[in-house]
C-alpha cells in the first residue's frame, strides 16, 4: 500500500512539473517581430531591398531543381530495385562500361550547373557592386558592440556605438526573456533613409565579426586589419534586426543590430538632431572638471557601456570581474586603470574603449574610482586620457 501511494506521490509530482514547465513556456512566448524572426519560420525573412527579392527567387529557383534531382535519381534507383528484383526472376546484365550513360552523367550535371550558375551571376555581381552609393557608413566590430561612422552623404561626421540595451542583458542573466525584440533591442540603432543605396564598409578592433540583416540580405564580415564593403538600398519604412554572425567571443550573443529605416525627411531630421547632440558633447580635451560633475557624466557613460557586463551595481558576473572594490581601480596610480580601459585586458574579455571619447573615458574611470564602496577621492581630467593614447 505504502508503495502504491508512494508511486502516485511520485506521478502527481511529475505532472505538476509538466504543468510548471508548460506555464513557464507560455510566460516566454514571444510573437513575430517586424523585421526580425517570427515564430515557426522555415522560409527567408521577407525581403526589404531588390538583392534580397532576387535571392529569393533563386533559392526556391535551386530548391526545384534539387527535389526535380532527388525524385528522378531516387525514381530510377527504387524502380530498378523493384522491377529487376532476384525474386521475380530478374537475370543481371553482365557488361562493364556504356559509353552513353557515361556522357549522359558527366553532360547532364554540367548542363545544370551552367544554368544554375547563369541564373545566379547576375544578383552575384549586383551584390558587389557597391559604386554610387547616396551614403558611405564604416561599421566597426566591438567585442561586443557596433560603433558606426558616417563617411560620406549626409550625416557625414556623425559617429556613435550601438550596444544591447541594458534591460535584455538583465533579463538574460536573471533567465527571464522579455519582449520580441528579446536580445535585439539596442541603445543606438543605426539609422538610413528609404530608397538611397547605402555603402557599408566593415571592419573590426579586435576579433572576426560578421555584420549580417537578413531582410537586407547583407552579410559580411569584419576582420581587423581588413576593409570590406557590401550595399543595400532598403524599399521600405521600418525597423529591421539583425546580429553578428561570427563566433568572436563569450558575449557573441549579445551584440545585435538594430537598422532603422525612415523617409528622407525623417533622416535629415534626425541628422540635424545628432549633430547639435554631438556638438554637445564635443568638449575641451584641456578643460579641468571638478569631481561631482566628473562622476555625474560618469554615471551615464558606465550606465550605458559598463553596466552590461559589470553590472550597475560594480559587482560583476561570472567570470566578469567586479569594478567595486577592484584593485586596479583603488590604486593611487590612475593610469593603471587608463590602460586597462583605452587597451582592454584578458586577451579581448575587456576590450578597448578607445572608441570613446577623451572626456568620457575620464569621465567614467573617475566614476568608478568615486562609487559603491570606492572611495578614492580621485579624479581622471582627459587631459591624461589624451596623454596616455600617444
Amino acid at each position: 500500500m505504502n508503495t502504491t501511494k508512494k508511486l502516485w506521490h511520485r506521478i502527481g509530482a511529475g505532472l505538476a512539473g509538466s504543468a510548471a514547465a508548460l506555464v513557464t513556456h507560455a510566460a516566454w512566448a514571444v510573437g513575430d517581430l517586424a523585421g526580425g524572426p517570427a515564430k515557426n519560420q522555415i522560409d527567408l525573412h521577407p525581403p526589404v531591398t531588390r538583392i534580397a527579392s532576387d535571392i529569393q527567387g533563386l533559392h526556391f529557383f535551386m530548391l526545384i531543381i534539387c527535389v526535380v534531382i532527388f525524385i528522378a535519381v531516387f525514381g530510377v534507383m527504387f524502380y530498378s530495385m523493384i522491377k529487376h528484383r532476384k525474386s521475380v526472376g530478374f537475370k543481371p546484365a553482365n557488361f562493364h562500361e556504356s559509353v552513353g550513360v557515361e556522357i549522359a552523367w558527366t553532360v547532364v550535371p554540367l548542363l545544370i550547373v551552367i544554368v544554375m550558375g547563369l541564373a545566379a551571376t547576375k544578383t552575384v555581381v549586383q551584390m558587389k557592386d557597391t559604386s554610387n552609393a547616396d551614403l558611405t557608413i564604416k561599421t566597426t566590430g566591438y567585442q561586443w558592440k557596433w560603433g558606426y561612422d558616417y563617411l560620406k552623404g549626409e550625416g557625414e561626421g556623425i559617429g556613435f556605438l550601438s550596444t544591447l540595451d541594458l534591460s535584455q542583458r538583465q533579463a538574460s542573466d536573471a533567465g527571464k526573456p522579455v519582449g520580441d525584440d528579446y536580445l535585439l533591442k539596442v541603445d543606438n540603432p543605426l539609422v538610413v533613409p528609404v530608397n538611397k543605396k547605402i555603402r557599408i564598409i566593415t571592419t573590426a578592433n579586435d576579433v572576426i565579426h560578421s555584420w549580417m540583416v537578413p531582410a537586407f540580405a547583407v552579410k559580411q564580415d569584419a576582420i581587423p586589419g581588413f576593409v570590406r564593403d557590401a550595399w543595400f538600398r532598403a524599399e521600405k519604412t521600418g525597423d529591421f534586426y539583425g546580429q553578428c554572425v561570427e563566433l568572436c567571443g563569450k558575449e557573441h550573443a549579445y551584440m545585435p543590430i538594430h537598422v532603422k529605416v525612415v523617409s528622407a525627411a525623417d533622416y535629415s531630421k534626425w541628422v540635424d538632431g545628432k549633430k547639435k547632440e554631438m556638438a554637445a558633447k564635443a568638449d575641451d580635451p584641456s578643460k579641468v572638471w571638478q569631481l561631482p560633475e566628473m562622476v555625474a557624466r560618469g554615471e551615464k557613460v558606465y550606465a550605458a557601456n559598463c553596466a552590461v557586463c559589470h553590472r550597475p551595481d560594480g559587482k560583476g558576473a561570472g567570470p566578469i570581474k567586479p569594478v567595486d572594490g577592484s584593485p586596479v581601480v583603488l590604486d593611487a596610480d590612475k593610469a593603471k586603470q587608463i590602460h586597462v580601459v583605452l587597451n582592454g585586458a584578458a586577451n579581448g574579455a575587456m576590450p578597448s574603449w578607445k572608441a570613446l571619447s577623451d572626456t568620457d573615458i575620464a569621465a567614467v574611470i573617475t566614476y568608478t574610482k568615486n562609487s559603491w564602496s570606492n572611495k578614492t577621492n580621485q579624479i581622471v581630467q582627459p587631459a591624461d586620457i589624451v596623454a596616455a593614447r600617444k
